[in-house]
């Protein structure tokens, strides 16, 4: 097995973007391709390795980056003001996961186009969420320790399955708001699911978040996001 790496470059709205891909190069076979969507701090080594882990269960993996070339930041200060402006341009954020995921579709071999995924941490989560109710044609998505508002406007017509993985001591997130987005995914008749982990707050796969990290539960949810991808794509 040989991990291929490379940066993919695209544009939206005078900003220019560098996602990161990745995929074993063992077979030239189609595979799915599977986006991740990163925390606050952006696209950074931690969403690096779940791409290359991505890529060693088969999948092509492609990093998405939010924020564009000159825009990554430095601190956690600088990652709550970018998150920020998006998280108040719900429109603008919707457009740049689109615009990601196309530059996904468009890498060419061995990624299938038409067999799509996205996860997502954090912040990440409440992208791929975001993904999803934006009526993109995916197949599904994941979230991790994610942000479970919804935008400020309708949803379109959700087609993608959704996979919520949650700490049930996330201050970010408490009961209330996991009992909405059941709430939401239901009435929009998704096949939803949501796996919560106990003892368990924000965080919790990431092993650089002293106080948030849990060996068990970043464990169990990575094999809950196994299955579902193999549901998904056989």
């Amino acid at each position: 097995m040989s991990i291929i790496t490379k940066p993919v470059r695209y544009g939206h709205g005078g900003v220019s973007f560098e996602a990161y891909a990745a995929w074993d190069d063992a077979s030239a076979a189609p595979r799915p391709i599977v986006l991740v969507a990163g925390t606050f701090m952006g696209r950074t080594a931690f969403e690096e390795g779940k791409a290359r882990s991505l890529a060693e269960l088969g999948y092509v993996a492609v990093a998405i980056d939010l924020y564009g070339l000159g825009h990554w930041p430095a601190d956690f200060d600088g990652a709550r003001a970018a998150m920020g402006a998006l998280d108040a341009d719900r429109g603008l954020l919707k457009e740049r996961l689109l615009v990601a995921l196309d530059a996904a579709r468009g890498i060419g071999a061995p990624a299938d186009p038409a067999r799509v995924a996205a996860i997502g941490f954090c912040f990440g989560g409440k992208c791929v969420l975001d993904l999803a109710r934006s009526g993109a044609e995916v197949a599904g998505v994941a979230s991790f320790h994610g942000l479970y508002d919804a935008p400020p406007f309708p949803n379109a017509a959700i087609t993608a399955k959704v996979l919520v993985l949650h700490g049930w001591d996330d201050p970010l997130d408490p009961p209330e708001t996991v009992l909405g987005l059941a709430k939401e995914m239901s009435e929009a008749k998704v096949d939803w699911q949501v796996h919560a982990y106990g003892h368990t707050v924000h965080g919790f796969t990431n092993p650089a978040r002293e106080g948030m990290y849990s060996p068990a539960a970043d464990r169990r949810s990575w094999r809950a996001m196994q299955d579902f991808l193999e549901e998904l794509f056989g």
